[in-house]
């Protein structure tokens, strides 16, 4: 999936996180993580996000993440909809994110 513009989703709102993305320059992975549950689930808002990056193919890409307690499939949710307006794409591939 190739991210071709910069794209929010979520909010700030307590249980919530709004993730922010943006293309860069070649094919790393700039990521942002800002949590108010970081000590307890960083390293697992980090995996959920580089796993579902790795499963559609994204790189050269920024993102910026502010956590405020989401739930996994909350974050989950929030980066796919943040992929998909950032992309061309009109619809997600589903089966590459089983």
């Amino acid at each position: 999936m190739k991210i071709v513009k910069e794209a929010v989703a979520g909010t700030l709102e307590s249980s919530d996180v709004m993730v922010r993305i943006a293309p860069i320059g070649g094919s790393e992975i700039d990521l942002q993580l800002n949590s108010s549950v970081e000590k307890q689930f960083g390293d697992a808002i980090r995996e959920t996000v580089m796993d579902t990056l790795s499963k559609l193919g994204v790189t050269g890409v920024q993102l910026i993440i502010d956590d405020k307690g989401a739930l996994d499939c909350i974050l989950r949710a929030r980066l796919q909809t943040v992929l998909l307006r950032a992309s061309d794409s009109k619809e997600l591939p589903w089966g590459a994110l089983k």
